[in-house]
C-alpha cells in the first residue's frame, strides 16, 4: 500500500507539470494559428493506452512515462519529421511566423512551470502559513548530524551566525542553504569562527550518508527498540537517557560520544520513564552501538516543555502570501542554479548525486500528505523549467538559442543545420539521461 501512495504521487505530480508545460507551448500556438498535430502525455512509441483527434490536433496519453510532447506543424522537434520539412512553407506551420512568435511558443512551456510553482508557493504560504524554529531561539546551538560538517570544523553546540555572509533567520532554512555553502559563521562559547567548508563538500555529504546536516540539539530519546537488539528489556520506546554509569548525557551528541568508550561493556543508564527515573544495564557492542533508535527532533509540546527552543506559527492574508510565496519561490529558484552551477564543476564531486526517475520517486513519502506533494511539485516545477532552458539543441533552450541568433543576425539557420543541431541534441539528452538513471542503478546495487 505504502508503495502505491508513492507511485500515485509521483505520476499524478509528474503528469500535472508535463500536462501545463506542453499547455505552455499549445496556447499561444494556437493564438498565433499554428497548427499543434499532437498533444501527448508521456510517449507513444509503437501504441498509445488513449488518442482521439479533435480539429487538427491528436491528444492523448503514450505509454512510456518519460515525459510528454507537442508536435507543431513546420517545426524541427523530436520528432524528426524531416519530409514534411521538405515540402513549401505553409502559412499554417511554426516555419512560416514572425520569429517572435516563434520565441513565444517555445518559451511558453518553462514560463507556466516558473508561473506554476510560484502559484504553488503561495497558496502554500496563504493555506499552511509558516511553521518553523527561529535561529535565536536555540539555547544550546545545533545538534550537528553530518560527519562532512564535522571534518569541516564545526561542533555540536555551535550557534550558526551567517551562511555565505547571510544572517540565519530560521534554523530550518539552514540545511538547504548548508549544501551550496562555502562558509559558515559560527558562534561557540561566545566567540564567533568562520568555518570554511571545502570545495567538494557535496561529495563527502553523499559518501558519509546520515539523517541530515543539522538538527536542534536534543536529548537523546530512544524512538525503537528493534526485537533483535541487545537491550530490548532494558530500554523502550520514549525513554530519555540522562547519564552512563556517573557521566551526565543532557544531549543525544554526548551520548554518541560516551558509549564509544565503552566498547563490548555493560554500562548503568540512568532513564526517565514515565515520570520514574531507573538505573537499568544497557550492553554496547564491539562497534559502539546499543542497538535502538533515537530522536531526531521532538514533538512542539516536548521542545517547549524542557526550554530547548520554541516552534513558530506564522498565518497570513491571501494578501500578504504573494510577496512571501513570491520570496520562497525566488530562493528555490536561486537554489537550485547553485546547484546545477556545482554539479558542472568536477571538482565538487556534486554530479556523483545527479539521480534520474528513481531519485525522483524516492523523494516522495510513503504517506499522503497535500502539503508535502505540493511542495515537491513545486520544486520539480522550477528544476523542469531550468532544465528545459539550458541551451541543448533538443530542449527548449536550444530552440530560444537559435531563435535569438536569428532576430539579432536577422539569418535563419538552414532546415538542414537544424536537423542536425537536433540529432546531436537528442543523443546529449539521451547521454544524460543514461549518465542519471545510471547513478540510480549504481547506488542501488551498490548502496552508495
Amino acid at each position: 500500500m505504502d508503495i502505491l501512495i508513492k507511485l500515485s504521487q509521483f505520476l499524478l505530480s509528474l503528469s500535472l507539470l508535463i500536462v501545463l508545460h506542453e499547455l505552455g507551448h499549445f496556447i499561444p500556438a494556437k493564438l498565433f494559428k499554428t497548427r499543434v498535430e499532437k498533444f501527448y502525455l508521456f510517449f507513444d512509441i509503437k501504441f498509445s493506452l488513449f488518442k482521439k483527434k479533435i480539429g487538427d490536433t491528436v491528444y492523448g496519453i503514450g505509454w512510456l512515462p518519460l515525459g510528454g510532447y507537442v508536435k507543431i506543424a513546420g517545426m524541427i522537434d523530436e520528432s524528426m519529421d524531416t519530409e514534411q520539412m521538405k515540402q513549401d512553407p505553409q502559412p499554417w506551420e511554426f516555419r512560416s511566423k514572425p520569429a517572435w512568435q516563434r520565441l513565444i511558443i517555445m518559451l511558453g512551456g518553462v514560463t507556466v512551470n516558473f508561473i506554476l510553482a510560484f502559484v504553488i508557493y503561495i497558496g502554500m504560504t496563504w493555506y499552511y502559513g509558516d511553521r518553523y524554529v527561529a535561529n535565536d531561539s536555540l539555547k544550546n546551538g545545533v545538534w550537528v548530524q553530518s560527519p562532512a560538517l564535522e571534518s569541516a570544523g564545526m561542533q555540536s553546540g555551535d550557534k550558526i551566525v551567517s551562511i555565505d555572509g547571510k544572517k540565519l533567520q530560521r534554523i530550518n532554512e539552514a540545511p538547504a542553504q548548508l549544501i551550496t555553502a562555502k562558509e559558515i559563521e559560527i558562534n561557540r562559547n561566545g566567540e564567533e569562527q568562520t568555518i570554511k567548508l571545502p570545495v567538494n563538500f557535496v561529495d563527502q555529504l553523499m559518501a558519509n550518508k546520515t539523517g541530515g546536516l543539522i538538527a536542534p540539539r536534543i536529548p537523546l530519546i530512544v524512538s525503537q527498540v528493534p526485537e533483535d537488539s541487545q537491550n530490548k528489556d532494558a530500554l523502550k520506546p520514549g525513554d530519555f537517557i540522562v547519564a552512563l554509569n556517573d557521566t551526565k548525557i543532557d544531549f543525544a551528541d554526548q551520548f554518541k560520544i560516551e558509549i564509544e568508550k565503552y566498547k563490548n561493556e555493560t554500562v548503568t543508564a540512568t532513564v526517565k520513564r514515565d515520570e520514574s527515573e531507573l538505573k537499568v544495564p544497557v550492553k554496547i557492542d564491539g562497534e559502539g552501538k546499543v542497538g535502538i533508535a533515537f530522536a531526531l527532533n521532538l514533538k512542539e509540546k516536548d521542545a517547549e516543555r524542557l526550554g530547548l527552543y520554541e516552534i513558530s506559527h506564522e498565518h497570513y492574508s491571501f494578501a500578504s502570501s504573494i510577496p512571501i510565496g513570491l520570496k520562497k519561490g525566488k530562493d528555490q529558484l536561486v537554489g537550485y542554479g547553485k546547484q546545477l552551477k556545482m554539479i558542472v564543476n568536477p571538482e565538487t564531486g556534486a554530479y556523483k548525486g545527479v539521480g534520474g526517475f528513481k531519485a525522483i520517486f524516492d523523494i516522495f513519502p510513503q504517506t499522503w500528505s497535500w502539503e508535502v506533494f505540493w511542495s515537491i511539485t513545486a520544486f520539480l516545477s522550477i528544476m523542469l523549467g531550468v532544465m528545459n532552458l539550458l541551451p541543448i539543441p533538443a530542449l527548449d533552450g536550444g530552440h530560444v538559442l537559435f531563435l535569438l541568433y536569428e532576430m539579432i543576425s536577422g539569418r535563419k539557420p538552414s532546415d538542414k543545420f537544424l536537423e542536425y543541431a537536433q540529432t546531436v541534441g537528442f543523443v546529449l539528452l539521451i547521454a544524460l539521461l543514461l549518465f542519471a538513471n545510471g547513478n540510480d542503478i549504481f547506488k542501488a546495487i551498490t548502496g552508495k
